[in-house]
């Protein structure tokens, strides 16, 4: 479910938030073999990501030295959104969890620095 979170948060950051709502949508339904529990868990978790994005990129901005959100990856940055938003606001992830996770998905889906950076912005949070 992860993954799908993730793809999600990354399109947010090329759609309104008006039109993410559909987007959301339209992504959910091509997920034909999951569970009502599961899409609604990943639109709900989305959706609580979206409505802290701008706490989130604060976060991330005071901690990363010579970057800001602005500048980064767009796949970093989605990854660091997760992470930190469940860091932070989802007492069901714990935080060693939530930075595995994240450096996982900068395996799949970031440059071959991806892991060590999402890793080292992670643990100044921590």
């Amino acid at each position: 479910m992860r993954d799908h979170i993730f793809k999600l948060v990354f399109e947010m950051e090329f759609n309104s938030a008006e039109d993410m709502k559909t987007q959301t949508e339209l992504y959910l339904q091509g997920l034909e073999d999951a569970k009502e529990k599961d899409l609604e868990y990943i639109r709900a978790k989305a959706e609580q990501i979206g409505s802290k994005l701008s706490e989130i990129d604060k976060l991330i901005n005071e901690t990363v030295k010579g970057w800001k959100t602005s500048r980064m990856n767009k796949a970093d940055l989605s990854i660091l959104r997760l992470a930190v938003y469940e860091m932070r606001w989802d007492d069901d992830v714990p935080v060693g969890v939530a930075i595995d996770e994240a450096v996982e998905l900068a395996k799949r889906y970031s440059s071959d620095d991806g892991p060590s950076f999402i890793n080292g912005v992670l643990a100044k949070l921590v």
